[in-house]
This record gives C-alpha cells, structure tokens and sequence, in this order.
C-alpha cells in the first residue's frame, strides 16, 4: 500500500514538473513571437495614422482611433510604385525560372552523369562560395558594362541565374534517389533527359520548390546590384523604389507614407510564405534525410 501511494506521489510530481516546463515554453514563445512580430504591427499602425497625427504624437501611441488609406494612396502617385512593383515581379519571375532550368542540370549532371575529372570540377565550383560577394560584383558590373547591358533586364538578371549553393543542395538530394530507380530507367531505353524530368524532379519537388521560395525572396529584395546597375527609372526595382520614395517622392519626413510603401512592397513575400509554409519546411526536413 505504501509502495503504491509513493508511485502515485511521484506520478503527481512529474506531471506538475511537466505542466510548468510547458506553461515555461508557451510563456517563453508568446514573448518570443511578439518581439518578432511587434516591428511588422508597428509597420503597419503607422501606415494607418495620417501624417498630422503622427507628427503629433509626442510619445508613441500603440493604437489609432482614426485610420487613414491616404498614405497607400501617397505611396502609389508620389512615385510610380506600380511600375517599379511590375519590374521587380518580371526581374524575379524570369530570373528564378532561368535560375531553377541551370541549377536542375548542373547538379544532375554531378550527382548522376560519370565524366572525366568530375569530383574536381565540383570541388573547384564548391570553391567559388569562398569568393567575396564583393569581388564578384565589381568583376559582373564591368561585364555588364562592356557588354552595354547597364539599365537593361539583362544586365539585371543575368548575374543572378546562378547559385552554388542551391547546386550543391539540390546535388545532394538527386544522390539520395536510388541508383535502381536510375539504371532500371536505362534498362527501359530512357535517356537521362526524361528520367531527370519523370522521375528526379518529380521526387526532389519539395526541395525545388524551397530553392524557388528563396530565390524569390532574394530578388525581391535585392538591393546592391539593382542599385549599381540601373539609373534609370524605368528600370527601378522596389528595392530602388524605397530610395526614390525618400529623395524624390513625399521625403524624409512622410514616415506613414514611407511605411505604406514598405507594406505593399512586403504584403507579396508574406503571402508567398504563408501559402507555402508546410512545402518550406518539408524542403528542409528533406535535406537531411535519406529518401
């Protein structure tokens, strides 16, 4: 009786230790989420608040009892915002396309195809991630200027096609689908071009699609490049478009029309990850799986 009242007792204290971790890690993410969040509901708030209010405001206030759409309105006839969101849209489409059509072939040509000095190769390729992104920039904006691409599409999407990492990445999980499947295919006649496209992409569709949501993510907010290659308006990216805004457009001052900016310009990449969040995070549990 008394063995079995002590079981109890420990029974009891263990699941109050692991209600109080719980409530610990709950309290702990709560504070954690709102710290991550608090910037994007600031953002927001004073996106709401006209400009005479927000200059008002000796101390910051946390709510407004009279919201505004006036600033989004600034935000699109100050500047034209919506050209610069439409270049930014065709940059990011056509280079992120070109990008996944590259990286698809290198790396199944070094995870499957057999050729003399391939380990080298791939050693010697691994090995430009150790260059600067600095000196590759100054080496591309002198290519694209003798090549007479400056305030072209080109000149912008060119440089970016390419990614050694995402090579690597995607190397590695083509290497996990198994050889059987690969000399079976061989066996039927099939060439190496329709079994990448039948059966590896296919397979690997959940890492593809976690390249291509941070492909995305990068150009659309890519800055350093866009900004040295183009001054030409017409050419802007959202990226430039933010400057443009602060020199040319409402100024320095107009913070709530600066912020609306900001939102419309964000709005695109959070819906992105919204809508697939669950592929993202299974493109990642994949990386480090054996399939």
């Amino acid at each position: 009786m008394e063995s079995k009242i002590d079981y109890e007792k420990i029974e009891k204290k263990a699941a109050s230790r692991k209600r109080a971790a719980s409530v610990i890690t709950y309290v702990f993410l709560a504070l954690w989420a709102v710290i991550v969040l608090f910037p994007f509901y600031w953002m927001l708030l004073t996106s709401l608040k006209s400009y005479s209010a927000y200059n008002s405001e000796y101390t910051p206030k946390f709510f407004t009892l009279s919201p505004t759409l006036q600033n989004y309105i600034d935000a699109f006839t100050a500047v034209p915002l919506g050209k610069y969101l439409a270049n930014t849209l065709i940059f990011t489409l056509i280079t992120t396309a070109v990008m996944l059509l590259v990286i698809i072939l290198a790396a199944f040509a070094f995870a499957r195809l057999e050729f003399k000095g391939k380990n080298l190769a791939f050693v010697l390729f691994l090995s430009l991630m150790m260059i600067p992104n600095e000196l590759v920039i100054i080496t591309n904006f002198v290519t694209i200027t003798n090549l007479d691409m400056r305030n072209t599409f080109q000149g912008l999407i060119l440089p970016s096609v390419t990614s050694v990492f995402y090579i690597y990445l995607l190397k590695e999980n083509f290497e996990q689908i198994p050889d059987s499947l690969y000399f079976a295919a061989k066996a039927d006649g099939t060439s190496d071009l329709k079994y990448l496209l039948k059966v590896m992409v296919p397979i690997s569709r959940p890492t593809l699609i976690t390249v291509t949501i941070l492909k995305v993510i990068e150009c659309w907010n890519s800055y350093v490049w866009p900004r040295l290659i183009t001054d030409d308006p017409n050419y802007y990216l959202v990226s430039n478009g933010i400057q443009e805004i602060r020199e040319n457009g409402f100024g320095r001052e107009n913070i709530p029309a600066m912020m609306a900016a900001v939102v419309v310009i964000s709005v695109p990449l959070i819906l992105l990850f919204l809508i697939f969040r669950n592929k993202v995070m299974a493109g990642v549990s994949r990386g480090g799986t054996k399939g």
